[in-house]
């Protein structure tokens, strides 16, 4: 199951689970739209593939909540 991770990796603007806007590589590593695009969609660790993260909502987010955990380290 994805982690849903809440922020981007690259600048940290938030990426709630429930809306789009998130891009993913394999390894889950998470990044927004405008970052994904400044990457030109390549994942900077792993050097994988940026797709599209699905959105989670209503029962299947409130019994698999994102984790809360955050990633970008200023």
């Amino acid at each position: 199951m994805l982690d849903m991770r809440p922020d981007c990796e690259r600048c940290g603007a938030d990426l709630p689970a429930q809306a789009p806007g998130a891009f993913i590589c394999s390894f889950e590593c998470t990044f927004c739209a405008e970052c994904a695009e400044a990457l030109d969609e390549r994942c900077p660790n792993c050097g994988g593939e940026l797709m599209d993260r699905p959105t989670r909502t209503g029962k299947a987010l409130a019994g698999n909540p994102a984790v809360t955990s955050r990633r970008f380290q200023s």
